[in-house]
Protein backbone atom coordinates (compact mmCIF):
# COMPACT_ATOMS: atom_id res chain seq x y z
CA UNK A 1 0.00 0.00 0.00
CA UNK A 2 1.46 3.56 -0.73
CA UNK A 3 2.69 6.07 1.85
CA UNK A 4 -0.47 8.30 0.76
CA UNK A 5 -3.46 5.45 1.24
CA UNK A 6 -1.99 4.53 4.75
CA UNK A 7 -1.95 7.84 5.71
CA UNK A 8 -5.90 7.97 4.89
CA UNK A 9 -6.69 4.24 6.68
CA UNK A 10 -4.93 5.86 9.49
CA UNK A 11 -6.27 8.91 9.39
CA UNK A 12 -9.89 7.25 8.81
CA UNK A 13 -9.27 4.90 12.04
CA UNK A 14 -8.96 8.45 14.45
CA UNK A 15 -12.33 9.15 12.61
CA UNK A 16 -14.28 6.13 13.69
CA UNK A 17 -12.51 5.85 17.13
CA UNK A 18 -12.84 9.42 17.66
CA UNK A 19 -16.57 9.34 16.56
CA UNK A 20 -16.95 6.04 18.95
CA UNK A 21 -15.36 7.69 22.15
CA UNK A 22 -17.39 10.74 22.03
CA UNK A 23 -20.69 8.20 21.80
CA UNK A 24 -19.62 6.36 24.84
CA UNK A 25 -18.81 9.52 26.84
CA UNK A 26 -22.60 10.62 25.61
CA UNK A 27 -24.29 7.36 26.39
CA UNK A 28 -22.62 7.73 30.09
CA UNK A 29 -23.70 11.31 30.81
CA UNK A 30 -27.28 10.42 29.47
CA UNK A 31 -27.74 7.29 31.08
CA UNK A 32 -26.59 8.93 34.77
CA UNK A 33 -29.30 11.73 33.86
CA UNK A 34 -31.55 8.83 33.60
CA UNK A 35 -31.22 6.55 36.55
CA UNK A 36 -29.52 9.17 38.99
CA UNK A 37 -30.98 12.51 37.77
CA UNK A 38 -29.24 16.65 38.39
CA UNK A 39 -28.38 15.68 34.14
CA UNK A 40 -25.56 18.93 35.18
CA UNK A 41 -24.01 17.27 37.44
CA UNK A 42 -23.92 14.18 35.94
CA UNK A 43 -22.28 15.72 32.91
CA UNK A 44 -19.79 17.07 35.10
CA UNK A 45 -18.34 14.35 37.04
CA UNK A 46 -18.32 12.09 33.51
CA UNK A 47 -16.69 14.71 31.45
CA UNK A 48 -14.61 15.87 34.12
CA UNK A 49 -13.34 12.32 35.12
CA UNK A 50 -12.48 11.14 31.78
CA UNK A 51 -10.29 13.87 30.79
CA UNK A 52 -8.56 13.24 33.26
CA UNK A 53 -8.55 9.79 32.60
CA UNK A 54 -7.27 10.64 28.72
CA UNK A 55 -4.21 12.25 30.71
CA UNK A 56 -3.28 8.99 32.33
CA UNK A 57 -4.26 6.84 29.27
CA UNK A 58 -1.97 9.45 27.35
CA UNK A 59 1.30 8.68 29.22
CA UNK A 60 0.62 5.35 29.85
CA UNK A 61 0.18 4.67 26.09
CA UNK A 62 4.58 5.38 26.19
CA UNK A 63 4.85 2.19 27.23
CA UNK A 64 2.84 0.58 24.31
CA UNK A 65 4.87 2.87 21.66
CA UNK A 66 7.72 0.01 20.97
CA UNK A 67 5.03 -2.40 20.33
CA UNK A 68 2.16 0.08 18.31
CA UNK A 69 0.31 -2.14 16.10
CA UNK A 70 -0.20 -4.70 18.82
CA UNK A 71 -0.86 -2.33 21.88
CA UNK A 72 -3.63 -0.44 19.07
CA UNK A 73 -5.49 -3.16 18.58
CA UNK A 74 -5.92 -4.87 22.06
CA UNK A 75 -6.83 -1.04 23.20
CA UNK A 76 -9.40 -1.13 20.51
CA UNK A 77 -10.88 -4.07 21.44
CA UNK A 78 -11.30 -3.72 24.98
CA UNK A 79 -12.53 -0.24 24.47
CA UNK A 80 -15.30 -1.86 22.22
CA UNK A 81 -16.05 -4.30 24.97
CA UNK A 82 -16.59 -1.77 27.92
CA UNK A 83 -17.66 1.35 25.73
CA UNK A 84 -20.03 -1.18 23.93
CA UNK A 85 -21.21 -2.60 27.15
CA UNK A 86 -21.57 0.25 29.50
CA UNK A 87 -24.77 0.95 29.05
CA UNK A 88 -26.05 -2.02 29.55
CA UNK A 89 -23.88 -2.90 32.72
CA UNK A 90 -24.76 0.43 34.18
CA UNK A 91 -28.64 -0.25 33.82
CA UNK A 92 -28.13 -3.64 35.09
CA UNK A 93 -26.23 -2.36 38.63
CA UNK A 94 -28.92 0.54 39.16
CA UNK A 95 -32.06 -2.44 38.50
CA UNK A 96 -30.75 -4.71 40.65
CA UNK A 97 -28.19 -3.34 43.00
CA UNK A 98 -29.84 0.09 43.09
CA UNK A 99 -27.04 2.20 42.88
CA UNK A 100 -25.02 3.22 40.27
CA UNK A 101 -22.92 6.03 40.71
CA UNK A 102 -19.46 4.07 41.67
CA UNK A 103 -20.05 2.42 38.49
CA UNK A 104 -20.59 5.23 36.74
CA UNK A 105 -17.30 6.61 37.96
CA UNK A 106 -15.65 3.59 37.18
CA UNK A 107 -16.70 3.67 33.73
CA UNK A 108 -15.71 7.22 32.82
CA UNK A 109 -12.32 6.58 34.46
CA UNK A 110 -11.38 2.59 32.79
CA UNK A 111 -12.99 4.10 29.14
CA UNK A 112 -11.21 7.67 29.85
CA UNK A 113 -7.89 5.79 30.09
CA UNK A 114 -7.96 3.40 26.94
CA UNK A 115 -9.53 7.15 24.60
CA UNK A 116 -6.44 8.93 25.95
CA UNK A 117 -4.11 5.91 24.88
CA UNK A 118 -5.65 6.25 21.23
CA UNK A 119 -3.96 9.37 19.99
CA UNK A 120 -0.23 8.36 20.82
CA UNK A 121 -0.48 5.06 19.69
CA UNK A 122 -1.74 6.56 16.12
CA UNK A 123 0.99 9.16 16.00
CA UNK A 124 2.91 6.54 16.19
CA UNK A 125 1.54 4.20 13.59
CA UNK A 126 0.92 7.21 11.10
CA UNK A 127 4.99 8.20 11.26
CA UNK A 128 5.53 4.51 10.33
CA UNK A 129 3.67 4.27 6.80
CA UNK A 130 4.37 8.06 5.84
CA UNK A 131 7.75 10.52 6.57
CA UNK A 132 5.95 13.43 6.55
CA UNK A 133 6.90 16.61 8.64
CA UNK A 134 5.67 15.99 12.00
CA UNK A 135 3.75 19.23 12.34
CA UNK A 136 1.65 17.94 9.22
CA UNK A 137 0.55 14.72 10.74
CA UNK A 138 -0.32 16.27 14.24
CA UNK A 139 -2.60 19.25 12.47
CA UNK A 140 -4.34 16.20 10.39
CA UNK A 141 -3.89 12.98 13.12
CA UNK A 142 -6.30 16.13 15.42
CA UNK A 143 -8.16 17.60 12.63
CA UNK A 144 -9.67 13.51 12.05
CA UNK A 145 -10.12 13.17 15.49
CA UNK A 146 -12.00 16.32 16.30
CA UNK A 147 -14.09 15.93 13.21
CA UNK A 148 -14.77 12.44 14.27
CA UNK A 149 -15.71 13.88 17.70
CA UNK A 150 -18.26 15.71 16.02
CA UNK A 151 -19.93 13.24 13.99
CA UNK A 152 -20.22 10.84 16.92
CA UNK A 153 -21.88 13.83 18.79
CA UNK A 154 -24.63 14.14 16.05
CA UNK A 155 -25.33 10.69 15.52
CA UNK A 156 -25.60 10.20 18.74
CA UNK A 157 -28.83 12.31 19.41
CA UNK A 158 -29.83 12.21 15.77
CA UNK A 159 -29.21 8.50 14.76
CA UNK A 160 -28.75 6.29 17.42
CA UNK A 161 -30.79 6.98 20.53
CA UNK A 162 -34.17 7.63 17.77
CA UNK A 163 -33.72 4.25 16.35
CA UNK A 164 -31.45 1.80 18.30
CA UNK A 165 -31.98 3.27 21.86
CA UNK A 166 -29.23 3.51 24.92
CA UNK A 167 -28.50 -0.10 25.09
CA UNK A 168 -28.39 -1.58 21.45
CA UNK A 169 -26.85 2.34 20.44
CA UNK A 170 -24.04 1.38 22.48
CA UNK A 171 -23.59 -2.21 21.66
CA UNK A 172 -23.41 -1.22 17.66
CA UNK A 173 -20.86 1.59 18.60
CA UNK A 174 -18.48 -1.01 20.08
CA UNK A 175 -18.76 -3.19 17.12
CA UNK A 176 -17.96 -0.43 14.83
CA UNK A 177 -14.84 0.38 17.10
CA UNK A 178 -13.73 -3.05 17.27
CA UNK A 179 -13.86 -3.80 13.43
CA UNK A 180 -11.84 -0.17 12.87
CA UNK A 181 -9.28 -1.03 15.17
CA UNK A 182 -8.58 -4.50 13.92
CA UNK A 183 -9.04 -3.76 10.52
CA UNK A 184 -6.41 -1.10 10.70
CA UNK A 185 -3.73 -3.43 12.34
CA UNK A 186 -4.55 -6.56 10.86
CA UNK A 187 -4.21 -4.88 7.12
CA UNK A 188 -1.95 -2.14 7.23
CA UNK A 189 0.12 -3.36 9.70
CA UNK A 190 0.26 -7.26 9.75
CA UNK A 191 3.67 -7.10 8.59
CA UNK A 192 4.75 -5.88 11.71
CA UNK A 193 3.31 -8.47 14.15
CA UNK A 194 4.19 -12.31 14.46
CA UNK A 195 1.47 -14.50 13.16
CA UNK A 196 0.69 -15.44 16.69
CA UNK A 197 0.19 -12.06 17.34
CA UNK A 198 -2.59 -11.70 14.47
CA UNK A 199 -3.85 -14.64 15.59
CA UNK A 200 -4.29 -13.63 18.64
CA UNK A 201 -5.96 -10.53 17.88
CA UNK A 202 -8.28 -11.83 15.81
CA UNK A 203 -9.66 -14.45 18.45
CA UNK A 204 -9.79 -11.18 20.63
CA UNK A 205 -11.89 -9.50 18.22
CA UNK A 206 -13.79 -12.07 17.52
CA UNK A 207 -15.01 -12.76 20.84
CA UNK A 208 -15.98 -9.09 21.41
CA UNK A 209 -18.26 -8.82 18.71
CA UNK A 210 -19.91 -12.42 19.76
CA UNK A 211 -20.10 -10.88 22.72
CA UNK A 212 -21.43 -7.42 21.39
CA UNK A 213 -23.71 -9.64 19.15
CA UNK A 214 -25.37 -11.83 21.92
CA UNK A 215 -26.09 -9.12 23.89
CA UNK A 216 -27.59 -7.10 20.86
CA UNK A 217 -29.78 -10.57 21.16
CA UNK A 218 -30.65 -10.23 24.09
CA UNK A 219 -31.50 -6.52 24.90
CA UNK A 220 -35.08 -6.83 24.64
CA UNK A 221 -35.17 -9.53 27.13
CA UNK A 222 -32.92 -7.60 29.27
CA UNK A 223 -34.94 -4.31 29.30
CA UNK A 224 -38.05 -6.73 30.36
CA UNK A 225 -35.98 -8.49 33.50
CA UNK A 226 -34.48 -4.40 34.34
CA UNK A 227 -38.04 -3.01 34.58
CA UNK A 228 -39.65 -5.75 36.36
CA UNK A 229 -36.80 -5.92 38.79
CA UNK A 230 -37.16 -1.70 39.49
CA UNK A 231 -40.92 -1.35 38.71
CA UNK A 232 -42.03 -5.05 39.74
CA UNK A 233 -43.83 -7.56 38.09
CA UNK A 234 -47.15 -5.29 37.00
CA UNK A 235 -45.74 -3.23 34.38
CA UNK A 236 -48.14 -3.05 31.40
CA UNK A 237 -46.87 -0.48 28.91
CA UNK A 238 -42.96 0.82 28.74
CA UNK A 239 -42.78 3.12 25.75
CA UNK A 240 -39.79 5.57 24.32
CA UNK A 241 -42.30 8.36 23.16
CA UNK A 242 -39.32 10.22 21.84
CA UNK A 243 -39.33 13.00 24.46
CA UNK A 244 -39.32 10.56 27.68
CA UNK A 245 -39.65 7.01 28.66
CA UNK A 246 -43.30 6.34 30.25
CA UNK A 247 -44.09 3.38 31.99
CA UNK A 248 -47.53 2.18 33.68
CA UNK A 249 -47.35 -0.13 36.24
CA UNK A 250 -50.46 -2.26 38.05
CA UNK A 251 -53.36 -4.11 37.02
CA UNK A 252 -55.72 -3.52 34.01
CA UNK A 253 -58.49 -3.09 36.31
CA UNK A 254 -56.53 -0.60 38.86
CA UNK A 255 -55.43 3.02 38.69
CA UNK A 256 -52.54 2.44 37.15
CA UNK A 257 -49.10 4.41 39.00
CA UNK A 258 -46.98 6.60 35.84
CA UNK A 259 -43.40 6.61 35.90
CA UNK A 260 -42.23 9.49 33.30
CA UNK A 261 -38.31 8.72 33.30
CA UNK A 262 -38.02 6.85 35.98
CA UNK A 263 -39.79 9.40 38.57
CA UNK A 264 -43.24 8.06 39.70
CA UNK A 265 -45.29 11.40 38.30
CA UNK A 266 -48.86 9.43 38.98
CA UNK A 267 -49.42 7.41 42.42
CA UNK A 268 -53.15 5.98 41.01
CA UNK A 269 -54.66 5.28 44.53
CA UNK A 270 -54.42 8.57 46.10
CA UNK A 271 -53.08 10.91 43.00
CA UNK A 272 -56.37 13.06 43.77
CA UNK A 273 -54.69 14.24 47.34
CA UNK A 274 -51.87 15.75 44.46
CA UNK A 275 -54.25 16.94 41.95
CA UNK A 276 -56.80 18.39 43.95
CA UNK A 277 -54.43 20.49 45.84
CA UNK A 278 -52.53 21.77 42.48
CA UNK A 279 -55.94 23.04 41.04
CA UNK A 280 -58.47 23.82 43.44
CA UNK A 281 -57.58 26.67 45.70
CA UNK A 282 -56.81 28.57 42.45
CA UNK A 283 -60.34 28.31 40.95
CA UNK A 284 -61.80 30.11 43.42
CA UNK A 285 -62.61 33.13 41.80
CA UNK A 286 -63.26 33.68 37.79
CA UNK A 287 -62.51 30.74 36.24
CA UNK A 288 -63.56 30.58 32.64
CA UNK A 289 -60.38 30.37 30.97
CA UNK A 290 -57.81 27.59 32.14
CA UNK A 291 -54.29 27.19 31.02
CA UNK A 292 -52.52 23.81 32.31
CA UNK A 293 -49.02 23.58 31.57
CA UNK A 294 -47.74 19.96 31.41
CA UNK A 295 -50.43 17.66 32.74
CA UNK A 296 -50.04 15.79 30.02
CA UNK A 297 -52.07 12.56 32.11
CA UNK A 298 -55.15 14.80 31.67
CA UNK A 299 -55.31 14.58 35.64
CA UNK A 300 -54.95 18.21 36.12
CA UNK A 301 -57.56 18.83 33.43
CA UNK A 302 -59.66 16.29 34.78
CA UNK A 303 -60.26 18.67 38.20
CA UNK A 304 -60.45 21.82 36.11
CA UNK A 305 -63.23 20.30 33.91
CA UNK A 306 -65.28 19.48 36.64
CA UNK A 307 -66.75 22.91 37.36
CA UNK A 308 -69.70 23.89 34.83
CA UNK A 309 -68.60 27.64 34.24
CA UNK A 310 -65.34 26.41 32.75
CA UNK A 311 -65.46 27.68 29.19
CA UNK A 312 -62.52 26.32 27.85
CA UNK A 313 -59.51 24.40 29.45
CA UNK A 314 -56.13 24.95 27.14
CA UNK A 315 -53.33 22.22 27.94
CA UNK A 316 -49.69 22.75 26.15
CA UNK A 317 -48.19 19.25 26.80
CA UNK A 318 -44.19 18.80 25.21
CA UNK A 319 -45.44 15.23 24.95
CA UNK A 320 -47.63 13.89 22.16
CA UNK A 321 -47.20 10.13 23.29
CA UNK A 322 -48.11 10.77 26.67
CA UNK A 323 -51.54 12.92 25.85
CA UNK A 324 -52.06 9.80 23.15
CA UNK A 325 -51.90 6.88 26.13
CA UNK A 326 -53.53 9.30 28.09
CA UNK A 327 -56.28 9.13 26.03
CA UNK A 328 -55.95 5.49 24.59
CA UNK A 329 -55.04 3.30 28.02
CA UNK A 330 -58.07 1.77 29.17
CA UNK A 331 -56.87 2.35 32.36
CA UNK A 332 -55.22 5.65 32.29
CA UNK A 333 -57.88 7.25 30.65
CA UNK A 334 -60.52 5.78 33.41
CA UNK A 335 -58.50 7.80 35.86
CA UNK A 336 -58.81 11.34 33.90
CA UNK A 337 -62.44 10.50 33.59
CA UNK A 338 -61.43 10.45 29.78
CA UNK A 339 -61.36 14.24 30.29
CA UNK A 340 -59.50 14.30 26.26
CA UNK A 341 -63.55 13.59 25.09
CA UNK A 342 -64.59 17.07 26.42
CA UNK A 343 -65.13 19.62 23.77
CA UNK A 344 -64.09 22.32 26.16
CA UNK A 345 -60.45 21.01 26.22
CA UNK A 346 -57.84 21.82 23.57
CA UNK A 347 -54.34 20.23 23.71
CA UNK A 348 -51.20 21.84 22.27
CA UNK A 349 -48.09 20.12 22.00
CA UNK A 350 -45.17 22.74 22.55
CA UNK A 351 -42.88 23.14 25.23
CA UNK A 352 -44.14 25.12 27.91
CA UNK A 353 -41.69 27.71 28.03
CA UNK A 354 -41.90 28.89 24.18
CA UNK A 355 -45.36 28.61 23.99
CA UNK A 356 -45.84 30.98 26.59
CA UNK A 357 -43.25 33.05 24.52
CA UNK A 358 -46.28 33.45 22.15
CA UNK A 359 -49.29 33.73 24.12
CA UNK A 360 -51.38 36.84 24.04
CA UNK A 361 -51.85 39.55 27.24
CA UNK A 362 -54.79 38.22 29.68
CA UNK A 363 -56.03 35.64 27.86
CA UNK A 364 -56.32 32.98 30.76
CA UNK A 365 -58.17 33.81 34.58
CA UNK A 366 -56.55 30.70 36.03
CA UNK A 367 -53.00 29.05 35.67
CA UNK A 368 -51.75 26.02 36.42
CA UNK A 369 -48.24 24.62 36.63
CA UNK A 370 -48.06 20.92 36.42
CA UNK A 371 -44.52 20.83 35.30
CA UNK A 372 -41.04 18.42 36.45
CA UNK A 373 -39.93 18.74 39.98
CA UNK A 374 -37.62 22.26 39.71
CA UNK A 375 -34.74 20.24 41.10
CA UNK A 376 -34.73 18.25 38.19
CA UNK A 377 -32.30 20.29 36.41
CA UNK A 378 -34.58 20.09 32.74
CA UNK A 379 -37.10 21.56 34.79
CA UNK A 380 -34.94 24.77 36.49
CA UNK A 381 -35.98 26.77 33.43
CA UNK A 382 -39.60 26.15 33.73
CA UNK A 383 -39.11 27.63 37.49
CA UNK A 384 -37.15 30.76 36.56
CA UNK A 385 -38.08 34.38 36.60
CA UNK A 386 -38.67 34.43 33.15
CA UNK A 387 -41.17 31.92 33.29
CA UNK A 388 -42.83 33.03 35.90
CA UNK A 389 -42.50 37.19 33.96
CA UNK A 390 -44.58 35.09 31.19
CA UNK A 391 -46.44 33.52 32.72
CA UNK A 392 -47.53 36.94 34.58
CA UNK A 393 -48.42 38.39 31.31
CA UNK A 394 -51.10 35.35 30.00
CA UNK A 395 -52.94 36.40 33.44
CA UNK A 396 -55.75 38.06 33.14
CA UNK A 397 -56.68 41.04 35.45
CA UNK A 398 -57.54 39.16 39.05
CA UNK A 399 -55.95 35.78 37.68
CA UNK A 400 -54.51 33.25 39.85
CA UNK A 401 -51.01 31.06 38.93
CA UNK A 402 -51.23 27.47 40.47
CA UNK A 403 -47.43 26.24 41.15
CA UNK A 404 -46.66 22.53 42.15
CA UNK A 405 -42.93 23.14 43.87
CA UNK A 406 -41.65 20.33 44.58
CA UNK A 407 -41.79 17.99 47.82
CA UNK A 408 -41.76 19.74 51.52
CA UNK A 409 -39.06 17.26 52.35
CA UNK A 410 -36.71 19.80 50.22
CA UNK A 411 -37.89 23.44 51.88
CA UNK A 412 -34.99 25.18 50.14
CA UNK A 413 -36.07 23.94 46.29
CA UNK A 414 -39.57 25.06 47.55
CA UNK A 415 -38.76 28.19 48.79
CA UNK A 416 -36.81 29.19 46.19
CA UNK A 417 -39.61 28.82 44.02
CA UNK A 418 -42.06 31.37 46.20
CA UNK A 419 -38.96 33.73 46.01
CA UNK A 420 -38.75 33.42 42.17
CA UNK A 421 -42.59 34.09 41.91
CA UNK A 422 -42.49 37.05 44.54
CA UNK A 423 -39.47 38.39 42.20
CA UNK A 424 -42.23 38.30 39.48
CA UNK A 425 -44.55 40.53 41.16
CA UNK A 426 -46.93 37.83 42.19
CA UNK A 427 -48.30 37.85 45.86
CA UNK A 428 -47.90 34.45 46.77
CA UNK A 429 -49.77 31.97 49.67
CA UNK A 430 -47.93 28.49 50.34
CA UNK A 431 -49.53 25.17 51.24
CA UNK A 432 -48.79 21.27 50.89
CA UNK A 433 -50.76 18.61 51.07
CA UNK A 434 -50.13 16.34 53.90
CA UNK A 435 -47.33 15.28 56.53
CA UNK A 436 -44.13 16.76 56.32
CA UNK A 437 -41.31 14.70 55.48
CA UNK A 438 -42.24 12.13 52.65
CA UNK A 439 -41.17 11.83 48.86
CA UNK A 440 -43.12 12.16 46.36
CA UNK A 441 -44.10 12.24 42.79
CA UNK A 442 -41.53 13.60 41.24
CA UNK A 443 -38.97 12.19 43.94
CA UNK A 444 -34.99 12.91 41.91
CA UNK A 445 -33.50 10.67 45.16
CA UNK A 446 -31.69 7.44 44.44
CA UNK A 447 -34.35 5.72 45.12
CA UNK A 448 -37.06 7.66 42.91
CA UNK A 449 -38.37 4.35 41.16
CA UNK A 450 -39.02 2.10 44.32
CA UNK A 451 -41.49 4.56 45.63
CA UNK A 452 -44.71 3.64 44.87
CA UNK A 453 -45.62 1.41 47.61
CA UNK A 454 -44.55 4.48 49.86
CA UNK A 455 -47.48 6.29 52.03
CA UNK A 456 -49.15 9.41 50.26
CA UNK A 457 -46.51 11.81 49.65
CA UNK A 458 -46.47 15.56 50.93
CA UNK A 459 -46.17 18.08 47.70
CA UNK A 460 -44.98 21.55 48.21
CA UNK A 461 -47.66 24.03 46.49
CA UNK A 462 -48.20 27.65 45.69
CA UNK A 463 -50.74 30.10 44.98
CA UNK A 464 -49.70 33.25 43.19
CA UNK A 465 -51.58 36.66 41.94
CA UNK A 466 -50.63 39.71 40.47
CA UNK A 467 -53.67 41.53 42.33
CA UNK A 468 -52.92 40.91 46.01
CA UNK A 469 -52.09 37.91 48.67
CA UNK A 470 -54.79 35.10 47.13
CA UNK A 471 -57.02 33.58 49.92
CA UNK A 472 -56.47 29.90 51.17
CA UNK A 473 -60.73 29.10 50.40
CA UNK A 474 -62.16 27.07 48.10
CA UNK A 475 -64.75 28.44 45.67
CA UNK A 476 -68.32 27.70 46.23
CA UNK A 477 -68.81 25.73 43.02
CA UNK A 478 -65.99 23.09 43.78
CA UNK A 479 -66.69 19.75 43.05
CA UNK A 480 -67.16 17.27 45.28
CA UNK A 481 -63.59 16.39 46.75
CA UNK A 482 -62.00 12.96 47.54
CA UNK A 483 -59.52 14.16 49.87
CA UNK A 484 -59.85 16.21 53.25
CA UNK A 485 -58.86 19.28 50.82
CA UNK A 486 -61.43 21.42 51.78
CA UNK A 487 -61.79 21.01 56.00
CA UNK A 488 -57.90 21.12 55.77
CA UNK A 489 -56.41 23.91 53.40
CA UNK A 490 -55.59 26.57 55.90
CA UNK A 491 -53.69 24.07 58.11
CA UNK A 492 -51.92 23.20 55.39
CA UNK A 493 -50.67 26.39 54.92
CA UNK A 494 -49.55 26.81 58.58
CA UNK A 495 -47.82 23.55 58.17
CA UNK A 496 -46.09 25.31 55.06
CA UNK A 497 -45.01 28.65 56.76
CA UNK A 498 -43.53 26.53 59.78
CA UNK A 499 -41.01 25.38 56.89
CA UNK A 500 -39.84 28.99 56.01
CA UNK A 501 -36.65 29.69 54.38
CA UNK A 502 -36.10 33.21 54.76
CA UNK A 503 -33.52 35.32 52.58
CA UNK A 504 -33.54 32.99 49.62
CA UNK A 505 -32.86 34.43 45.73
CA UNK A 506 -34.79 34.25 42.97
CA UNK A 507 -33.78 31.72 40.52
CA UNK A 508 -32.93 32.85 36.65
CA UNK A 509 -31.93 31.20 33.50
CA UNK A 510 -28.24 32.20 33.78
CA UNK A 511 -28.36 31.55 38.18
CA UNK A 512 -30.49 28.52 38.56
CA UNK A 513 -31.04 28.71 42.32
CA UNK A 514 -32.39 25.13 43.19
CA UNK A 515 -30.62 22.39 45.11
CA UNK A 516 -31.13 19.00 45.75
Amino acid sequence: MSPAAGRGLVLAAAFVCAACGLVYELELVALASYLIGDSVTQASVVLSVMVFAMGVGSLLAKRLRCRAAVGFGVLEAVLALVGGASAMVLYAIFAWAGGSRAALVAFSLAIGVLIGAEIPLLMTLIQRVSRRDAEGTVADLFAADYVGALAGGLAFPFLLLPWLGELTGALATGAVNAVAGAVLVLWLFRGEMSARWRLRLLVLNGVVLALLALATALVGDFERAARRAVYGDQVRVAVHTGVQEVVLTGRPSQAPDLFLDGRLKVRGRDEHRYHEALVHPAMNGRHERVLILGGGDGLAAREALGYGDVGSVTLVELDAGLVRLARTDHALAALNRHVYDDPRLRVVTADAFSWLRGAGRGQYDVIVSDLPDPAVTAGTRLYSLEFYGLARRALAPGGRLAVHAGPAARPHTYWTVEATLRAAGFSTAAYLNGSVGRGGPGDTGPDRLRTSTAAAPTRGFLLASAGGAPPLVLDRGVPPLRSPLAAELAAYGRAAERTRVPGLEPSTLVRPRYIR
